[in-house]
């Protein structure tokens, strides 16, 4: 048997423990109204009651919910108490498979002797986590993780759904398919153009009709995934995710001092993203493109996380030097690859004490830039891209 454990709309939650006066109010975390960029990262179950949901722009959020309290993310806040969830779904079983910042499966084979049937454990969980946290879990449970994942969405919030073995067909015909997991915007207007709206009306759909509508292989994972066990056509494991940035340079960069200083820009560009979408990485990925348009990339995976911009800068220089053949470069990138959840388990670096202070340079650098977005808060040799260096500064990469 498997969970699903989502922390009921996470960032809105922690802001709330860290200050209760926002207790019962439309809390709206990811930026402030007049942000150009500025989305949604997550609002509290008030603040859906207006209409406000995740990834929406947030002047839309302010035009729905203008008397609500908008906060800019605290991802370093968000991964330290996410952590300690975690550290309690450990203690449940060995088997834990964090997939983001804020939900995990947990595989409770051969756990009954210790803690008694799955049903027992998944509300002794939900309780070890509100008196050790101060956090509210929704809970699914069922024979895969795929019903356990649609099952948890139907509790929300701080809930506990079971599926018993043997149910899944009967539970799925009860969902819109909204609600079925992987079944993405698009596949869904292409559904309803074709007068299907719930998973019943998909039950009676062939799997030759279905794979017209949408294509072999995502009409197929619809036919399995309608009938409660899509496990041969559907990835339980995100799809392997990337931060990346690049720029094309009106003129051609030749000056050595001149790339270093553009794959600095680059390396602090994706790390702090990295940080703020709470992401970890081992992998370091550059992209050259010449003038000539000729382009060559190559990567680079360590053992450990890279825990700060110097050490992105500082890997990407080093790939850099790998591959450069002393052409005018057009574009210039700088990625990192094969994300994970930030406080999955990893080998540390036991030996770099500087690495944590890095690391805390660099989130408090990420703050001063969401507090003052006006502000240009960066590395002094970003300040003035075009200053002439010195002679030892030609040949820092």
């Amino acid at each position: 048997m498997f969970l699903h454990v989502d922390l009921d709309a996470f960032y809105a939650s922690v802001e709330r423990l860290d200050n209760p006066n926002l207790i019962g109010k439309p809390i709206i975390v990811g930026a402030t109204p007049g942000s150009k960029r500025g989305v949604v990262a997550t609002c509290s179950y008030e603040a859906r009651a207006y209409g406000v949901h995740s990834a929406m722009p947030i002047d839309e959020a302010y035009r729905l919910c203008p008397e609500g309290i908008f906060l800019p993310t605290n991802m370093k806040r968000y991964q330290e108490k996410s952590h300690e969830v975690m550290k309690i779904f450990y203690d449940f079983s060995p088997e834990v498979h964090q997939i983001s910042i804020d939900e995990a499966f947990i595989d409770l084979t051969g756990t009954e002797r210790l803690f008694g049937p799955p049903e027992t454990t998944a509300v002794q969980l939900k309780k070890i986590v509100l008196e050790k946290t101060g956090l509210t879990v929704s809970v699914g449970l069922a024979a895969n993780k795929y019903i356990a994942k649609i099952a948890s969405g139907i509790s929300k919030p701080d809930g506990f759904y079971f599926v018993p073995p043997g149910s899944e067909e009967d539970f799925m015909l009860t969902l819109p398919l909204k609600k079925v997991w992987g079944v993405g915007a698009k596949t869904l207007n292409k559904l309803n153009a074709s007068g299907f709206h719930t998973v019943e009306d998909i039950r009676h759909c062939s799997l030759d009709t279905l794979q017209k509508i949408l294509g072999e292989a995502s009409g197929l994972f619809v036919y399995k995934a309608v009938r409660g066990n899509p496990d041969t056509t559907f990835s339980e494991i995100p799809k392997s995710r990337s931060i990346s940035a690049e720029n094309t340079y009106g003129e051609d960069l030749t000056d050595r001092y001149e790339i270093g200083t553009a794959l600095m820009e680059l390396a602090q560009t994706v790390m702090f993203r990295l940080i703020k979408e709470g992401w970890q990485s081992h992998t370091v990925h550059v992209k050259i493109r010449y003038r000539d348009f000729t382009t060559c990339s190559v990567q680079e995976t360590g053992e450990t996380c890279i825990t700060s911009s110097e050490e992105v800068y500082k890997t990407a220089s080093r790939l850099f030097d790998k591959k450069y053949n002393g052409s005018p470069i057009r574009l210039l990138g700088v990625g990192l690859l094969n994300l994970e959840p930030a406080g999955s388990p990893t080998q540390q670096d036991l030996f770099d004490f500087g690495k944590e202070k890095k690391q805390k340079l660099d989130q408090v650098v990420l703050d001063l830039k969401t507090k003052n977005p006006g502000i240009p808060i960066t590395k002094a040799r970003l300040l003035n891209k075009t200053q002439t260096p010195n002679a030892s500064e030609k040949g820092d990469l």
